[in-house]
């Protein structure tokens, strides 16, 4: 152990380190402070978070006041067909996501302890070597496979009805799914009801519904002004000041390109420090997105580069989540929502770029994201592989948490309650997440059209209704 940690005294990080862990989520300093049995002043408990993070035994999200505390995930990779891998991490992965050998190759480095990773700073060929239309992250065949599913005849529809739900749904997918990979703890049930309502959900802290709500504004200023918008600076200046408001130590940073250094915790990446360069680089960032003809290259090539750059003071990554739909938007393809993505991936994904400036991982986790998601807002439902074994595994308890809500005339806040209990005494703490995220999938989804399955009556399913949406 260092001469730094001796200092600071092993039992003190270890029990930081402990709380954290056993929380199962991200924790903000007044959580963890809460937590401890003898907190230290808030500036010391500070100073031994940022200890644990330099040290990888802690990962941290977001920056200033809104920043949070996670115990980093290790991953195991097993063998599968061909020349591909299956990822398995210790906690529930993506549904049946397949990773290239490259993308397998990519993971297993980053996620190697910190201090075995080489340093390394922002590599301006990285971006000057990138040629539109000529370069390509994606190949021919990858873009037109996507291209063929975002084409669906629902957004062939997309001035009539369809549409509008498809919109409709994507606020409220968008939302969560972005701030939940921001370490956000807010359920889907409870993202809705802020979203509906205005109703911050009960011992959450305050900028876990700031961040929801600037999510709304954000996605609402892409959607209305689909025609307008593009790979400029009024588009991406807007969307970050939406998306950071109130967020940020220093306000007057909120839509505007950073004036000072910034690091990245847990990466062995230190970004791009001159302010003029960072500004020059942004505005040939956005040229260069202009420039590429097919949306998905587009998106993609924002997706990487954007949080390379890390163009703004924070937030950099939620812009770029956001900003991968705006060309599939314009031409009224499906829209990205990032369902069923997990933090650990996706963050392994952009370490990947930063560290080795390697796509391939990241390239495997946007197809397949596109993929969910193309699913999931399609008219009629899409048969796209195997069916999800984990909801196979617990269909009759799915179902049956379901049927008692609607005919116990359960509200949202009661069906939270109930749903918890219920998977602190029946599922294993690993599934916990998941299982959840299941039962929400299909409040939200149900209808008078699939109640029979549910075993549920037409005046059972009224009279819950009516509390439901009250």
């Amino acid at each position: 152990m260092s001469k730094v940690a001796r200092r600071i005294g092993a039992v003190d990080l270890q029990a930081i380190e402990a709380t954290v862990r056993q929380g199962g989520k991200s924790l903000t300093v007044s959580q963890i402070s809460e937590a401890l049995a003898s907190p230290p002043p808030r500036r010391t408990l500070q100073y031994r978070l940022k200890h644990l993070v330099r040290g990888g035994r802690l990962a941290m999200e977001g920056a200033g006041r809104g920043a949070r505390y996670l115990a980093p995930v290790r991953y195991a990779v097993s063998a599968g067909p061909a020349n591909w891998r299956v990822a398995t991490p210790e906690v529930p992965a993506e549904p049946i996501l397949r990773l290239s050998a490259a993308g397998a190759e990519i993971q297993s480095i980053v996620r190697q302890p910190l201090d075995q990773r080489e340093p390394v700073g922002y590599n301006r060929d990285f971006l000057d070597s990138y040629r539109p239309n000529q370069t390509f992250y994606l190949s021919r065949e990858e873009r037109d496979e996507l291209r063929q599913i975002g084409v669906s005849k629902m957004v062939e529809e997309y001035a009539a009805t369809h549409a509008k739900k498809v919109l409709e749904r994507l606020l409220i997918d968008l939302t969560w799914n972005s701030s939940r990979l921001e370490g956000n703890s807010y359920s889907m049930l409870e993202t809705r009801r802020l979203i509906s309502l205005g109703e911050e959900a009960e011992g959450k802290h305050w900028g876990e519904a700031r961040m929801i709500l600037n999510h709304k504004e954000a996605i609402g200023f892409l959607i209305e002004n689909k025609d307008e918008i593009g790979w400029n600076r009024y588009t991406i200046l807007n969307l970050h000041n939406l998306l950071s408001e109130g967020l940020l130590d220093d306000s007057d940073a909120e839509g505007r390109i950073r004036q000072t250094e910034v690091g990245i915790s847990g990466s062995a990446f230190k970004p791009l420090g001159v302010p003029q360069i960072v500004e020059e680089c942004f505005d040939q960032l956005l040229t260069k997105a202009a420039a590429i003809n097919d949306p998905f290259e587009k998106a993609f090539f924002v997706l990487a580069q954007l949080p390379y750059l890390q163009p703004f003071l924070d937030v950099n990554k939620r812009v770029a989540r956001l900003a991968v739909n705006i060309p599939l938007l314009k031409l009224n393809l499906t829209p990205l929502s990032w369902d069923r993505v997990r933090r650990e991936t996706y963050i392994a994904a952009l370490l990947g770029v930063y560290e080795l400036n390697r796509t391939e991982l990241l390239r495997d986790l946007f197809i397949w994201a596109y993929k969910r998601s193309a699913a999931r807002y399609e008219s009629v439902r899409l048969v796209v592989g195997d069916p999800d074994p984990f909801r196979m595994k617990h269909r009759d308890s799915i179902r049956g948490i379901v049927s008692a809500i609607i005919r116990e005339r359960m509200d949202q806040k009661q069906a939270l309650v109930y749903i918890r209990e219920w998977i602190e005494r029946n599922i294993a703490p690993q599934d916990a997440q998941l299982f959840q995220e299941h039962i929400e999938r299909e409040l939200l989804a149900m209808h008078e059209g699939r109640i029979a399955g549910f075993r549920l009556k037409p005046a059972e399913f009224e009279e819950w209704q009516k509390i439901w949406n009250a």
